[in-house]
């Protein structure tokens, strides 16, 4: 009962883990957020994206409507510069839709290098006890190991979470540029055979019969 009573809780948990461990849960709580607002981004993003896709109009308000608003105003060209300039249209498309995903994987990356920080800076604050004291209780050395090693479970607690986010977020962004590319090598088949007045659906469309006489 003892030990029980003893046992540290949250709020006491996180006081130990001092300065450093202030940071991490800041950290995380950014991280957190920003994931949210990225998911809900590509989730929009990924909408308008299939709606451009049943839409014969170009819609600058979506990544795909202004790769087909470049094409619109390239079909004259012959395919390779045609090429060139889609490529080069979803290449600035694709930092648009990307930007704050590098941020998670910062995170991930920095959040347990600061707990192993915590937690070194906490050994030697231990280290010097055994310094000035000859005979140091053992109980006052595994409390001091104890809160040494909080930084590190926060900083795991934080990483752990960003790698999976980001792998998660990281693959929508791929499924988003792979549909403008293949939307864009499509509409440069259709530029290669003399239908560049018509849309990939319009292209890909059976021909009508003619209703006999």
């Amino acid at each position: 009962l003892g030990l029980l009573v003893e046992t540290p809780n949250l709020l006491e948990r996180i006081n130990q883990g001092g300065i450093v461990g202030y940071v991490i849960i800041t950290l995380g709580t950014f991280g957190v957020l920003l994931s949210l607002f990225l998911m809900i981004t590509l989730g929009i993003a990924g909408i308008k994206v299939n709606r451009q896709l049943k839409s014969e109009t170009p819609d600058s308000g979506n990544a795909l409507g202004r790769v087909l608003q470049v094409y619109e105003s390239n079909k004259q060209v012959d395919t390779e510069t045609l090429e060139l300039k889609l490529g080069e249209a979803i290449l600035m498309e694709t930092p648009k839709i990307q930007r704050g995903i590098l941020i998670i994987k910062v995170i991930s990356v920095v959040a347990p290098l600061m707990g192993l920080l915590g937690t070194v800076t906490g050994m030697i604050d231990v280290f010097q006890q055994l310094t000035h004291f000859a005979n140091p209780e053992n109980s006052e050395l595994a409390r001091g190991i104890s809160e040494a090693l909080v930084t590190t479970k926060f900083g795991l607690i934080t990483a752990i979470p960003a790698l999976i986010i980001h792998a998660l977020l990281s693959r929508r962004l791929q499924g988003l540029v792979a549909k403008m590319e293949t939307f864009a090598s499509r509409l440069v088949n259709l530029a290669a055979n003399g239908n560049a007045d018509k849309t990939p659906d319009e292209a890909n469309a059976p021909a009508k019969e003619d209703s006999p006489s």
